[in-house]
């Protein structure tokens, strides 16, 4: 098809409505599986993400002829639950302004707090004009759909700048991510923190042996429907002990994607007495691992930090993974050598008040967050690291 044939917008009622084929023609090779057709198939199938549950898919897609040329995964929302972008405070300030504020438009994924890219064009293409036309078509579509505007969660560094130069009010929050700067094993790891963190680390690890607890990572063939079933009551006894929690995903989720993404998706294991007795639930690429739900039917002491972060870092580690990203919050994380890392938002609101007020907000918070990362730097108390280059007693090259 011509480079010169007119574009036409379609919105999409369901990722269905698109081949797999299509729209994953568009998805980088090694991206997150976040953005890929079966991820967003798994929640839309599964009734985890439809207008029922608050999520009502709502995709935007560039079409010549009946080649797809770019496309941005959307949701029209009527609640703020499972985003990790808290916007809580923004719906009350528009309750009192008289600015209904739901439905509002979300560009990104459901219950996915991972950066990825938003704006998906294929090979070959003009990506920035594409980009700009898909923006458009969001701005159109809010407002034909009486949303309170716009919103792109995660969206990569250079989506976040196009976003902000089209003058969206962008946001920058915090994750907590380990990073690899080229360990060769986990005590590489552990000599980055000074002795009494170090020691520290050590005694939580060696606590599952002392239990009688055995770590395991389960992956590719060896996964089976029972793990996919066994991921779900973990998930859900997680959200059932928190007050926070909420139960969003359904079992025929976590069937769908061990079945449909099985090169992606790692369960860790924690076994005792030939029992599992806790999980995680895994996604990965070659250079980045995503931690996503945990569980477990027993509490230990430290059990929590070696299914979810000491065994996935050993396995990283292993594996020559870059980054491993264990999802949103991260208090816990930060002592045990999670880096602060920035994250990205961009937005659009339609109410002129409401929208100054949110962007008043957001200078007041960038203006938060230097400090906060000082502060989170000092508590990972990571040395900087400077790989051996020569053998003990080698006089190198």
């Amino acid at each position: 098809m011509p480079a010169d044939t007119p574009l036409q917008v379609r919105i999409l009622d369901a990722i269905r409505d698109v081949p797999a084929a299509q729209w994953d023609a568009l998805v980088a090779g090694g991206a997150p599986p976040f953005v890929r057709h079966a991820w967003l198939s798994a929640m839309e199938e599964s009734g985890s993400a439809t207008e029922d549950t608050g999520w009502a898919p709502h995709h935007l897609t560039l079409w010549r002829g009946k080649k797809l040329v770019a496309a941005a995964p959307a949701y029209l929302k009527f609640h703020s639950m499972g985003e990790y972008i808290y916007d809580f405070g923004w719906a009350n300030a528009a309750a009192q302004l008289g600015v209904e504020y739901y439905p509002k438009l979300l560009v990104g994924g459901p219950l996915s707090p991972a950066t990825v890219p938003r704006f998906l064009t294929a090979p070959g293409e003009d990506a920035a004009a594409l980009r700009r036309a898909l923006l458009e078509a969001a701005v159109q579509t809010a407002q034909e759909q009486d949303c309170s505007g716009v919103h792109v969660l995660y969206p990569t560094d250079e989506e976040a700048d196009f976003l902000e130069e089209a003058g969206l009010a962008r946001r920058i929050t915090l994750q907590f991510h380990w990073k690899n700067p080229g360990y060769k094993s986990y005590d590489d790891y552990l000599a980055r923190f000074d002795s009494k963190r170090r020691n520290q680390l050590k005694r939580e690890r060696g606590a599952a042996a002392t239990q009688g607890i055995q770590l395991r990572t389960v992956r590719g063939a060896d996964l089976t429907p029972e793990h996919a079933l066994r991921a779900y009551t973990f998930y859900t006894s997680t959200c059932e002990r928190h007050s926070w929690g909420q139960v969003q995903l359904t079992p025929g989720f976590f069937e769908r994607v061990f079945r449909d993404l099985p090169g992606t998706v790692e369960m860790v294991e924690a076994v005792k007495d030939g029992k599992v007795i806790a999980g995680a639930f895994n996604l990965a690429t070659p250079e980045r691992l995503y931690g996503r739900y945990w569980g477990c039917t027993e509490e230990h002491p430290f059990l929590h930090f070696n299914v979810c972060l000491y065994h996935s870092v050993d396995d990283c580690i292993r594996a020559g993974r870059k980054v491993f990203e264990p999802g949103a919050g991260g208090e816990h994380k930060v002592s045990r050598g999670f880096e602060p890392t920035a994250v990205h938002s961009a937005h659009l609101i339609f109410d002129k008040r409401l929208d100054k007020a949110v962007r008043g907000f957001l200078r007041m918070e960038r203006l938060r967050l230097a400090p906060a990362v000082e502060e989170a730097e000092r508590i990972c108390g990571l040395k900087p690291w400077a790989p051996a280059t020569t053998a003990p007693g080698s006089t190198g090259t």
